[in-house]
């Protein structure tokens, strides 16, 4: 249980990281749209990620203590996504539809990204 701890905080922090650096390039590039566009989808991203974190972790604790197991949170997940490209067209001055999007996908990058660094570091333990 330690390392999938471990596993939630390294990703939380890393999407941190990401939506910093989206803020950066809002602030200083001449492509305010599609940063506001990248920080909308990776916002709400990041919201589907502490949410399916929290179900997944509710999840194994109602499988280890034999309760009965609940979903893990797909139609809210849908529900935000839904929202995300709602609002992105309702305001299209401000919001790159296409960055929403591929913000969206942030989280789903994110998580491979650090399975695949997790991975490499654990190799190099072993050897």
């Amino acid at each position: 249980m330690d390392q999938y701890k471990t596993m939630i905080t390294r990703q939380r922090k890393w999407m941190f990281y990401l939506l910093a650096l989206f803020v950066l390039g809002w602030g200083f590039t001449p492509f305010p749209r599609i940063f506001l566009g990248l920080i909308l989808g990776t916002s709400l991203s990041f919201y589907n990620l502490w949410v399916m974190q929290r179900k997944i972790d509710r999840f194994g604790q109602a499988v280890s203590h034999g309760g009965k197991a609940g979903g893990i949170g797909t139609f809210t997940r849908l529900a935000t996504a839904v929202l995300a490209v709602i609002i992105a067209m309702r305001y299209e001055e401000y919001f790159h539809l296409m960055a929403v999007i591929l913000g969206l996908m942030a989280t789903y990058v994110v998580i491979m990204i650090d399975f695949l660094v997790s991975r490499k570091q654990e190799q190099k333990e072993v050897r």
